[in-house]
C-alpha cells in the first residue's frame, strides 16, 4: 500500500480506498453515508445491490452497458491521442484525464440536450458526451484560438481556467433556469482543489438561498496540483454542502453506474423543484495535473499503483466478461473505435488553420463597438509597419 494510505477514507469492496474522511470498508461492503460511497460496480467487477439507486438504473441493460463501455475506452484513446500531440509538439499543454473517465461519463450521459454544463479544462470526457467537436476540443490547446466551440451549439460553456469560477456562472444560469419557468438543469465540474476557493462557496450561498436547479459536481481527484487533498479537506468535502443547505451524497468516483445513478437522482431533485445537489465523485487523476507536470515529484508510485486495481474501465470490463457480453469481436470493434475516433482527433488538430493576427480581437463582444475597431486598426497599421508582411500574412 502507498504512504499516503494511512489518510481516512474508503471506497467500500476495494479493500479501502485514500480519501478524505471516513473510515476504511470491509472488501465487499456496501452501504451509503459518508464513511461508504455510493458504489455500483465495485473494483472486481461485481454488481452490487442497492435499494437507493438501482430503480435509477434499471434501464441499464447488457447493450446499454456495453456503450457506456465503449465511451470509457474511446474517451481514454482521445486522452492518450491528445497527450501525445502534446508531446510532439503538436500542442502546447493537455490536462489528461486519465483515470476520471468513469465519473465524467457517468455524470454527463445523464444529462438532457437541454442541460447546460459549466466544466473546468479536464472535463474532456463530459464535452464527447455533448457533443462537441474532437478538434474543438484541441482548439485552446494548440493556441489557435481563445475558446473552442460555440456553447449553444451544444449546451456546455468553453472550459474555465479559473479554478472555480464555473461554479458561479452555473449558479447564476440556474437562477435564470427559475425565471423562465423551464426545467432545464445547470452542472458544474469542479476538482478537489477548487473547494477551497471563495468563488465555489459563494455559489453555493446564491444556490442553496434560491433553491437553484444546480449540480455541482466535484471530481476529487486527491491532487490540487501537488497538494494532497488531506491537507484541505480534514472531513468528506460532500459533508461542506449540507452546512450551506444543500444535500449531498459521495460516489465511488471511478464507478461508471454509479455516478449515472447519482446524478440522475440529483437531476430528478433540481427538476422538481427541490434545488441544488453536491456530489462528490471520489476518483484518482492518474497522469500529471497537466504535461507541463512531473508528479514523480510529489506522489508516491505506490499510490499510482494502488488506484490502478480501482481502474474504471477494468471493472465494466469484467463485468461485461462475467455476463458473457464481451465477446472478442466485440472488443475489437471497440478498439476499432476508439482508434478511428484518434485518427480523426489527430487530422482534425494537423489540418488546423493557423489563425491570422487580427483574429484576436475576434468574439470579444457579441456586438462591434468603437472602442475595439479602434485597438484593432491601430494594431493592423503597426503589423504592415514590418518589412514584408501584413496585416493577413504575417505569423
Amino acid at each position: 500500500m502507498s504512504s499516503d494510505s494511512a489518510r481516512p477514507g474508503s471506497v467500500p469492496g476495494d479493500g479501502g480506498t485514500p480519501g478524505a474522511g471516513g473510515g476504511t470498508e470491509a472488501p465487499g461492503s456496501v452501504r451509503t453515508g459518508w464513511d461508504a460511497p455510493v458504489q455500483l460496480i465495485d473494483a472486481h467487477g461485481v454488481r452490487h445491490a442497492d435499494e437507493r439507486y438501482d430503480h435509477l438504473v434499471a434501464d441499464i441493460d447488457g447493450i446499454a452497458l456495453q456503450k457506456l463501455y465503449e465511451d470509457l475506452v474511446v474517451v481514454r484513446r482521445i486522452d492518450a491521442e491528445a497527450t501525445a500531440l502534446q508531446r510532439q509538439g503538436e500542442l502546447a499543454l493537455w490536462p489528461p484525464l486519465l483515470g476520471q473517465e468513469a465519473a465524467q461519463i457517468g455524470s454527463g450521459r445523464a444529462l438532457r440536450p437541454d442541460d447546460f454544463v459549466f466544466s473546468s479544462y479536464r472535463e474532456n470526457a463530459v464535452a464527447y458526451c455533448r457533443g462537441v467537436d474532437l478538434a474543438d476540443i484541441l482548439r485552446v490547446w494548440r493556441g489557435n484560438a481563445s475558446s473552442g466551440w460555440d456553447p449553444y451549439t451544444v449546451n456546455m460553456a468553453t472550459p474555465q481556467v479559473i479554478i472555480g469560477a464555473q461554479t458561479l456562472h452555473a449558479t447564476g444560469y440556474a437562477m435564470g433556469i427559475l425565471a423562465d419557468g423551464a426545467d432545464s438543469v445547470a452542472v458544474t465540474y469542479f476538482g478537489d482543489g477548487a473547494t477551497s476557493q471563495g468563488d465555489v462557496n459563494e455559489a453555493l450561498v446564491f444556490a442553496a438561498s434560491y433553491q437553484a436547479p444546480v449540480i455541482f459536481f466535484c471530481q476529487n481527484n486527491h491532487w490540487a496540483i501537488s497538494e494532497p487533498v488531506g491537507l484541505q479537506a480534514h472531513v468528506p468535502i460532500a459533508q461542506r454542502a449540507p452546512g450551506f443547505g444543500i444535500p449531498s451524497v459521495r460516489v465511488d468516483g471511478n464507478d461508471v453506474l454509479a455516478c449515472l445513478a447519482v446524478t440522475r437522482e440529483a437531476l430528478v431533485r433540481a427538476r422538481s423543484g427541490g434545488g441544488p445537489t453536491f456530489i462528490e465523485a471520489i476518483t484518482y487523476r492518474m497522469g500529471p495535473h497537466t504535461t507541463a507536470d512531473d508528479p514523480t515529484r510529489y506522489r508516491d508510485a505506490n499510490e499510482l499503483e494502488d488506484w490502478a486495481a480501482r481502474d474504471p474501465l477494468a471493472r465494466v470490463a469484467t463485468l461485461l466478461d462475467s455476463l458473457g457480453l464481451l465477446p472478442a469481436e466485440f472488443a475489437d470493434a471497440v478498439k476499432a473505435t476508439a482508434d478511428a475516433v484518434a485518427a480523426a482527433l489527430r487530422e482534425g488538430c494537423l489540418s488546423m488553420a493557423e489563425p491570422a493576427p487580427s483574429d484576436v480581437f475576434r468574439h470579444v463582444y457579441s456586438e462591434p463597438n468603437s472602442w475595439l475597431e479602434r485597438q484593432q486598426d491601430h494594431y493592423e497599421r503597426y503589423l504592415a509597419t514590418f518589412q514584408h508582411a501584413s496585416p493577413e500574412g504575417l505569423r
